[in-house]
């Protein structure tokens, strides 16, 4: 086959290039895929199905308006759905990091959406007399208002997909918090003993950090709904009829399922991307969250001999090459990277965001480069996180009462009883003789069995107020503590 049967000539306003006669790209395409050659990546799948509902909407109402040939729109409705199907994704070869605000994604969008639709009306691709990238696809646009919608779209979609995700770990760690709500166990300060909580109350509070991210994501997906489509180049609609203006939201509206709605001020959402940030802001916070979460699990987990060992995580894969029987928590440090990356993403796009400049943000592909597989990664890694790791997870109920009662802290409890010196005294003959505060309480007598049960059950020693306190008023009123120990006990609890 010769060089002629295997390229097409096309001509743009810097002069000819060679574009392969199988591709549905164009000319535009080709120079953007020169210029950009830099990172190898793609443009997010996300993004360009967002954007071939843009221009799908767009058809429609420019037909509706009277702008547009039924034959031609259809045609671009059909293709733009064959994009949204991912069918055609091989033929967006534009690198994600790239000059112009996103033009070369929206020229490339053009130029696929033209010559399926020309080949869907029986032309040849590169016919554009029959549909024009600029001229029908394009119609009433710019870059500057479809690129921006695009991107809102996918945003939301994949916000809404990261709140569902963080709503499964959010189940998974209530299920853990009822399992494990009578496992009492030694808390920690600064890696130091501390008083006592329930294993079900440390879950419980991973829990509630999580559900403050489910909720923000959640609601941060409502600050995405408005648009700028309309708005055109600056956002003031030159070249947009009224007409097209109103029909293409309502369109968009249909085609998407999302409430969307035209902004108030088309020309400050062509400016100004903060909400971008605000978003990337919301998931950095998750991300952070996340990260302290599994932080405690790999320590909670740790040893089984060496370490704290109160928790057992789900055996996910052999942790050694030459270590046998060796198994890792790999499931957290995978999320913790992840959580990592995203925090290291969040200070690209505000630095994206706060680089736009008059009238427009030419920094957008940088923030959807780094927004999108943020969201996309993150969703999948807490997926993961509730069921290969959260979800099976055990007490090992006998190690954590072991560190409990061979720690000091219990004396605290005492002190109401016992008063804030003679508790202290025990502390230190504890830590001098190498026993528990138990066995030196009841070797001296200053407590039954019976009343040091009382005082050390679980929900006791977990609520608010004085350990013991309802069944042994008595001990309160006796001779071991004075009102003043009782009340200074009291603010120890």
């Amino acid at each position: 086959m010769s060089d002629r049967n295997q390229w097409r000539m096309e001509k743009d306003l810097l002069g000819e290039l060679p574009v392969p006669v199988a591709a549905y790209y164009g000319i535009h395409t080709v120079r953007a895929a020169q210029n950009f050659a830099v990172s190898g990546q793609r443009v997010h799948p996300a993004l360009l199905s967002a954007l071939a509902e843009v221009k799908a909407a767009a058809a429609l109402a420019n037909w509706r308006c009277g702008l547009l040939p039924e034959k031609i729109a259809m045609a671009i409705v059909q293709a733009a759905r064959e994009v949204v199907r991912g069918e055609l994704a091989d033929q967006f070869i534009v690198d994600a990091l790239q000059g112009g605000a996103g033009t070369s994604t929206n020229m490339n969008m053009n130029e696929v959406l033209a010559n399926r639709a020309i080949e869907l009306l029986g032309g040849s691709r590169g016919d554009y007399h029959l549909v024009h990238p600029l001229h029908h696809v394009n119609l009433s646009q710019s870059t500057n208002d479809t690129y921006p919608t695009a991107l809102r779209i996918a945003a939301i979609r994949l916000v809404l997909d990261l709140s569902e995700a963080m709503a499964e770990l959010q189940s998974a760690l209530q299920e853990k918090e009822a399992a494990f709500a009578g496992v009492l166990k030694l808390g920690r300060t600064e890696y130091q003993d501390a008083l006592p909580v329930t294993l079900g109350q440390e879950f419980g509070a991973f829990a509630e950090a999580v559900a403050r991210d489910r909720w923000r994501l959640y609601k941060v997906e409502e600050r995405l709904r408005q648009v700028n489509l309309g708005g055109t180049a600056v956002g003031t609609g030159l070249n947009a009829p009224r007409c097209y203006i109103y029909h293409v939201i309502e369109e968009l509206r249909r085609l998407t399922g999302l409430g969307l709605a035209r902004a108030e001020n088309t020309v400050d959402l062509t400016q100004n991307a903060d909400v971008f940030a605000e978003v990337s802001g919301l998931v950095k916070a998750a991300a952070v969250n996340l990260a302290k979460i599994c932080g405690d699990l790999m320590f909670l987990a740790s040893g089984p001999a060496g370490g704290p060992a109160e928790i057992n995580l789900p055996a996910c894969q052999a942790g050694s090459s030459i270590m046998p029987g060796k198994v890792n928590p790999v499931i957290p440090e995978m999320v913790t990277q992840v959580s990592y990356q995203i925090m290291g993403a969040d200070q690209v796009i505000a630095l994206a965001c706060a680089s736009g400049r008059l009238e427009l943000n030419a920094f957008l592909p940088l923030v959807a480069h780094n927004l999108l597989p943020g969201l996309e990664i993150l969703a999948r890694a807490v997926r993961l996180l509730a069921g290969k790791c959260v979800a099976g997870i055990t007490a090992n109920v006998q190690r954590c009462r072991q560190w409990l009662e061979e720690s000091n802290v219990l004396v605290t409890a005492l002190v109401p009883y016992l008063g804030y010196e003679r508790a202290s005294n025990l502390a230190r003959q504890a830590g001098q003789e190498n026993k528990t505060i138990r066995q030196l309480v009841l070797e001296q007598g200053l407590l039954s069995e019976e009343q040091w049960a009382e005082i050390t059950r679980s929900r006791e020693l977990t609520r608010p107020g004085i350990a013991g306190a309802a069944a042994l008023k008595n001990l309160l009123s006796g001779a071991g503590a004075t009102q003043n120990m009782a009340g200074e006990g009291s603010s120890h609890a």
